[in-house]
């Protein structure tokens, strides 16, 4: 692959850093990891959610170049965003970082991390193939 080519291709980068968890004030189910304007996936409530020391922290964020390895400051208040290397001209897409859970499996009791989504969601082990609910 000609350098030319891997500068035109836009990388993904999750960010290291996501706002605080929040609980819908109507259903007090949990709310997606975003800012602006959203709405409750669970009751369909609309709010509008910004959190300043998190904007900041986006702004100042650093990562590394996927590929020539610089460190870059992100410079952006917004996840998700676009930025460009300065040294290799690769494209970066910021990627809202999704906490993760960890809970256990009430099946073989293995300690799993997955994703934190609002809402209940079935969840398969993958050690020992039980299905359970999650929330959350």
């Amino acid at each position: 692959m000609s350098s030319e080519n891997s500068a035109s291709e836009a990388r993904s980068v999750e960010s290291k850093i996501s706002p605080p968890p929040l609980t819908c004030p109507r259903c007090e189910g949990l709310l997606p990891s975003v800012l602006g304007e959203i709405s409750c996936l669970l009751c369909g409530a609309r709010m509008k959610i910004d959190h300043e020391p998190t904007r900041r922290d986006w702004e100042d964020e650093k990562l590394s170049c996927p590929e020539c390895s610089k460190i870059l400051v992100v410079g952006l208040g917004e996840r998700p965003c676009n930025i460009r290397c300065s040294s290799c001209q690769c494209e970066i897409e910021v990627k809202v970082n999704v906490p993760k859970t960890e809970i256990e499996c009430p099946g073989c009791e293995r300690r799993l991390r997955l994703r934190t989504k609002p809402g209940t969601r079935k969840v398969s082990c993958p050690a020992c193939d039980t299905q359970f609910e999650m929330t959350g």
